[in-house]
């Protein structure tokens, strides 16, 4: 290489770094902005601040933060900050809210399937939540409730299961009942197509947000109510109308809510914040389940021993009777309706190889209860 070439070319190079450390100072604002950029959203609930539910959104609030780096805030709102506490689906489609934190139950006037994903009576099938968990992403649940979302009822929502929530009770009772005879013509608040079986019993369904209900069994509006379970319950306040409590209820074993986004504010942020929020919300699913069932028990002891609830076995003719007539009706309703039918045997057939499985080897775990925590008569 010729000399005055080797010049030019260094002359070039040393201007080209001259011109760097000159332009950099310019630069890194702009590049630290763009890394600590941050997106607030905005999510609302469908349970009032009091409830021990919201507790869940709070802390998917505070992981978030933290996982993020701040990259992503979440403002947890509780029903009716926004829109009314059934209304947060329609809201978070139309881009009024960012997010909920409900359940696709709430939904059944836009299709009867959306019952199915926050857990069908039965179990489903006798499925717990870790089976309900495996099913909704090892058995094809997940991308069903994203089709019913943004398919069949046609909103632009992701959804991701984040609050297990049960096995649920069969509720408080303005009086003591003793069977499936003793029903009839009670009106009891509950949500869902369990509402509908429940009329097949003879009660009177109620549909009322958890706020309503304290206010409407004080007005005697309704005589009996479901909510969740004894940490959920307390927080309502509904020992305090009624003392008579039976559970469990054969109608939410796997109560599985979810935290439903804006697909148009998800689609706009990075994969890795996205995996963040999937993640999250897993996590959350089991650390909630483990939270709110050592909370219930601390919660049923007080209920007992503070405030004289008597705690009660639902009447166990109830069981059969309720599944009866709830095959009943989920089989009319699979024969009416192509995709409650793949949503429900999709859950029949993961059932039918992970519950045989489970039963047989969880016998041991059954035996040891038994063996050191003996039924008392």
């Amino acid at each position: 290489m010729k000399k005055s070439v080797v010049v030019r070319y260094g002359m070039v190079r040393a201007l080209l770094v001259a011109a760097i450390v000159l332009v950099m100072p310019y630069l890194q604002p702009s590049l630290a902005l763009s890394q600590t950029k941050t997106t607030k959203l905005r999510i609302q609930g469908s349970w009032p601040t009091g409830a021990y539910v919201f507790q869940n959104l709070r802390m998917f609030a505070e992981r978030i933060e933290k996982l993020t780096g701040g990259r992503i805030v979440v403002e947890p709102m509780p029903a009716g900050a926004i829109v009314g506490a059934f209304e947060v689906l329609d809201a978070t489609h139309r881009g009024v809210i960012d997010g909920a934190h409900t359940c696709s139950y709430y939904f059944i006037g836009k299709h009867k399937a959306a019952t199915l994903f926050t857990g069908a009576p039965g179990g489903p099938f006798g499925m717990d939540f870790l089976d309900y968990f495996g099913w909704m992403y090892y058995g094809g649940g997940w991308d069903l409730l994203q089709e019913l979302y943004q398919k069949v009822i046609g909103v632009n929502v992701i959804a991701f299961p984040m609050i297990p929530s049960g096995p649920q009770a069969f509720g408080w009772f303005k009086k003591p009942i003793s069977g499936v005879a003793d029903l009839k013509g009670l009106k009891y608040r509950v949500p869902g197509i369990a509402g509908d079986v429940y009329k097949e019993l003879g009660m009177a369904v109620v549909i009322l947000p958890g706020g309503e209900i304290v206010p409407a069994a004080e007005r005697g509006v309704i005589d009996a109510t479901e909510w969740a379970v004894p940490a959920e319950d307390i927080s309502l306040g509904i020992h305090d109308v009624w003392k008579t409590f039976y559970t469990p209820g054969i109608h939410e074993p796997t109560t599985t809510c979810e935290l439903q986004l804006s697909k148009a504010v998800w689609d706009k942020l990075t994969p890795d914040l996205q995996e963040i929020i999937r993640t999250a919300a897993s996590e959350l699913y089991l650390h909630w389940w483990a939270l709110l069932t050592k909370e219930s028990v601390l919660k049923l002891k007080e209920l007992q021993e503070k405030h004289g609830v008597n705690v009660n076995k639902t009447p166990p003719d109830i069981y059969p009777k309720y599944l009866e007539l709830w095959d009943k009706l989920a089989d009319k309703e699979a024969n009416n309706d192509a995709f409650f039918k793949k949503v429900l045997d999709s859950q029949k057939q993961f059932a039918a190889q992970i519950v045989p499985y489970r039963r047989l080897w969880n016998d041991a775990l059954r035996f040891t209860a038994d063996y050191y925590w003996p039924e008392k008569k």
